[in-house]
């Protein structure tokens, strides 16, 4: 790729766009006066506007100025390369160094290639000549996210604290509240930890003393990824400030605690949700981290298809009756509610929420908090939200016979009751809740719709490539596709700096859907498990997990790997078929 010198001369980014007619030269009057409120760039500020879209930009920059366009999701960069620009002029320019070149030039990648400020102000700092080259905004920042990690900067001031607690004259209760709390070794290192989750976009950190050393692990995609240092003895000092933070008590350590608390990291407002545990070597600690400053999401973004969004946005419309949403931990559960909930919350209707906890704030919705210890549990609250007049009631889960009856029978007077409940797939729910001692005639009566999920990791697209099952594999696609599934085509991630090293990037819903019709609400009168399961199963609506993920393993979205490990599949459904697999092998 032939890189081309930066112009030295300054180009106006708004007379270019002018001059070619994407905008007029009003447009770009009106553009420049907003863009001196907003202090964003004028090029964001024409995007945002809508004037001009971000590929038109591009081009047009890429053109005029005689530089390449990169495209960085597919451009395999070097992590250290990168990292030859120090981090606050990356971010502060939007400018990535991609290419380290033979005679000492670099080749740096440009959101505005036109910042003739940005170009001096680069070559000062690293005293070479630059070559430039255009990118997405979007795309840089996400690169620079993803390689400049704060783990050195951990370890760094995981050595400082734990040097300071060797010092024989420090006290820890001092230390963790001490005067000069910004400059404090264990808030420096906390704050670097929550910037390096959040960077990732990790929804868990996990503090794990071990024997000799602390484990620091974040969970990104659903998976753990894990980061070993050896001052094992900060650890009752990280545990002790996030303590204070979450308002408990930072002298006991034999029994767990749960608290929350709000911190600011790079202009988002994190909700972090804190539980210490005593386990052999201290105390574990796992904070969930939730996002209040992102946009709520819509039904739309959850990846179902459209089939299935049609049947599920007609059933949340419904005037009464009860939809279960279930899943394991983790799954998306309380997204997907969320999601129904911004559907849903209208000026005209009357929303409480019961929930523990409140994880997200929603405008004009009553959300009511669950608290044990004074007695105010699911049922107390939704009795009393019952008496509040509401249209729409959601309950945070179905935990015990006495929520699980009022909400049933507030289901069949009036009320839309929406919840969750931890089942492993949509056709095992009712029998759960029979368990729990609803009367089969009741759940007949109440339940209109169950929504399981999963949520399987995607691709990366960066390093996607295809891929040849294995045998057991090939056992899953003959069980799924049956003679189809030889001219189906598989891929999967290598690993790349983009997706730090996991062939993944994200992750996405796969869901399924049942809806109770009048066959299946006669076997719950009856309470007949077997045939319920039977004609679920039969229903021409009804798609299983498997054959959902299925679908995006074909379309190259997920893996065949990420398919089995998130859905499962019966060991006899693998034996029924692997005779057939061996024949037609041999």
């Amino acid at each position: 790729m032939a890189a081309t010198t930066a112009p030295r001369k300054k180009i106006r980014l708004g007379d270019l766009l002018v001059e070619k007619g994407l905008i007029t030269e009003d447009q770009l009057m009106q553009s420049l006066a907003a863009q001196k409120k907003t202090g964003q760039k004028l090029g964001r500020t024409l995007i945002s506007k809508g004037l001009v879209t971000e590929e038109q930009m591009l081009e047009l920059l890429s053109t005029q100025l005689q530089v390449p366009f990169i495209d960085l999701k597919q451009y395999n960069y070097d992590s250290e390369t990168i990292q030859i620009i120090p981090e606050t002029l990356a971010r502060r320019y939007r400018v990535v160094s991609l290419k380290k070149n033979p005679d000492g030039s670099l080749l740096v990648g440009m959101a505005d290639p036109t910042d003739i400020f940005a170009y001096d102000e680069l070559s000062k700092q690293l005293k070479c000549h630059l070559h430039l080259a255009v990118a997405r905004e979007s795309e840089i920042m996400s690169t620079i996210d993803m390689v400049y990690r704060r783990t050195s900067e951990i370890s760094d001031l995981a050595e400082e604290l734990g040097d300071e607690l060797a010092e024989t004259d420090i006290d820890l209760q001092e230390l963790v509240r001490g005067e000069d709390v910004a400059n404090a070794p264990v808030v420096k290192l906390l704050q670097s930890i929550f910037e390096d989750a959040i960077q990732i976009g990790a929804s868990d950190i996990h503090i794990e003393p071990d024997e000799k050393v602390l484990r620091i692990r974040t969970r990104v995609d659903g998976i753990l990824q894990e980061q070993i240092m050896k001052e094992k003895r900060i650890a009752n000092a990280l545990v002790s400030r996030l303590k204070l933070m979450a308002g408990l008590n930072i002298s006991e350590r034999r029994i767990p605690q749960d608290g929350r608390f709000n911190i600011r990291v790079r202009d988002k407002s994190i909700d972090v949700r804190l539980s210490t545990m005593p386990i052999q070597n201290g105390e574990s600690v796992v904070m969930r981290l939730l996002d209040q400053s992102g946009d709520a999401l819509i039904l739309d973004q959850l990846g179902m298809n459209p089939d299935l969004l049609t049947q599920f946005r007609k059933n949340i419309h419904r005037p009464h009756g009860m939809i279960l949403v279930t899943g394991p931990t983790g799954s998306g559960k309380t997204t997907t509610l969320y999601a129904a909930l911004s559907e849903l919350n209208k000026a005209e209707k009357k929303i409480i929420t019961v929930e523990d906890p409140v994880e997200y704030r929603l405008p004009r919705i009553n959300q009511v908090q669950v608290n044990n210890k004074i007695g105010l549990d699911f049922a107390t609250v939704l009795r009393s939200a019952l008496r509040q007049d509401p249209d729409i009631v959601l309950v945070g889960e179905m935990r015990d016979q006495e929520t699980t009856s009022i909400g049933l029978r507030a289901s069949i007077t009036g009320h839309l009751v929406l919840s969750t409940l931890h089942t492993n797939d949509a056709v095992s729910t009712v029998n759960r809740l029979i368990d729990m001692g609803a009367e089969g005639y009741l759940v007949a009566t109440a339940l209109r719709a169950v929504l399981a999920q999963r949520l399987v990791r995607k691709i990366c697209k960066s390093c996607k490539t295809k891929y040849t099952p294995e045998k057991q594999e090939t056992v899953w696609l003959y069980s799924l596709l049956g003679e189809n599934a030889d001219d189906a085509t598989f891929y999967h991630g290598t690993g790349c700096p983009h997706c730090n090293n996991t062939g993944y990037s994200g992750r996405v819903g796969v869901f399924e859907f049942l809806e109770i019709d009048d066959e299946l609400a006669d076997d719950l009168r009856r309470e007949d498990s077997a045939a319920f399961a039977k004609h679920a199963k039969a229903s021409p609506s009804f798609k299983p997990f498997s054959r959902h993920a299925m679908e995006y393993a074909t379309k190259g979205i997920t893996s065949l790997e990420e398919v089995i490990r998130v859905t499962g599949m019966v060991e006899e459904d693998l034996d029924e078929h692997e005779f057939q697999l061996e024949n037609k092998i041999s």
